[in-house]
């Protein structure tokens, strides 16, 4: 989910999705549909809608309102310009890690025209390893136009996941509409899993139309039973993009019921390590 101050997200929220884009929405979104926790994919932009802002400092963070929410876990966006061209860039992203609620990086490929396997990276992909953090990677479209797909295709992180073996990634977005691409990949690679937010992005009453739409249910239900991998799938809203109870609905039909606690908690949990058993 998202928890920053982007003017993009503020108009999807006012315009398409219809909620309430603050803590006080989410809160109420989550108590009426029983989430105990978010983690938030780190973004900012210097000027109201330059998203994506080349010129953002690393990390990224969510920004939308400070302190955020103690239910919101954070993974700390990437910038790779400012990787290139400050010196302590690197510096602030390590320092950062110590906070207790980070739990992992997130690399917007397609937004930045890199390559996820781009040198620029490794050091990132050294932090990962050296502090066991997951690292999740946009992947499929952008929800911008000034992004480059060429980058997101989610084929490149299989490159990425062969030659770092000993740090989990996550493709976002199953890599839509990338889907059977994901599906291989998850397949091949034991350190690669996948979340399965942003699919939708609308109201209400227009996402219902698209859960009873057999063609688009089909799209990615044949692509999660080709790779037969429900322990390595996330359950994600994607928030401010759509309505969490209306995304429960819509998750909840393309996997069978067996499931539903492993892709709505435990793999999460496990991968992400929130939650001490018992707590």
């Amino acid at each position: 989910m998202h928890f920053s101050d982007i003017l993009s997200f503020k108009g999807t929220a006012l315009e398409i999705s219809d909620l309430d884009y603050s803590s006080i929405g989410l809160k109420n979104e989550y108590e009426e549909n029983n989430i105990i926790a978010g983690i938030g994919m780190g973004l900012s932009e210097t000027e109201e809608g330059k998203f994506p802002d080349y010129n953002s400092l690393n990390p990224m963070r969510l920004d939308l309102e400070v302190p955020n929410p103690a239910f919101i876990y954070e993974c700390l966006g990437i910038n790779p310009y400012d990787l290139q061209t400050r010196k302590e860039s690197i510096y602030d992203i390590e320092n950062a890690i110590s906070e207790t609620r980070i739990v992992g990086f997130k690399i917007y490929a397609g937004y930045y025209p890199f390559y996820v396997y781009d040198t620029v990276y490794e050091p990132i992909y050294e932090l990962a390893e050296k502090y066991n953090l997951p690292v999740v990677i946009h992947s499929g479209d952008t929800y911008s136009e000034r992004g480059l797909i060429k980058y997101s295709h989610p084929i490149h992180i299989d490159e990425l996941a062969v030659f770092h073996r000993n740090i989990n990634f996550v493709i976002a977005h199953l890599g839509d509409p990338w889907v059977m691409d994901t599906a291989e990949i998850l397949s091949k690679n034991r350190n690669v899993f996948a979340d399965l937010s942003g699919l939708i992005v609308s109201d209400e009453f227009k996402a219902k139309t698209y859960i009873n739409e057999k063609t688009f249910i089909d799209h990615f239900r044949r692509a999660i039973f080709y790779s037969e991998t429900y322990d390595k799938l996330l359950f994600g809203t994607d928030w401010p993009l759509v309505q969490v109870k209306t995304y429960i609905e819509f998750i909840k039909k393309l996997v069978p019921e067996k499931y539903y606690e492993d892709i709505f908690y435990n793999n999460s949990n496990n991968l992400f390590k929130l939650f001490e058993e018992g707590e």
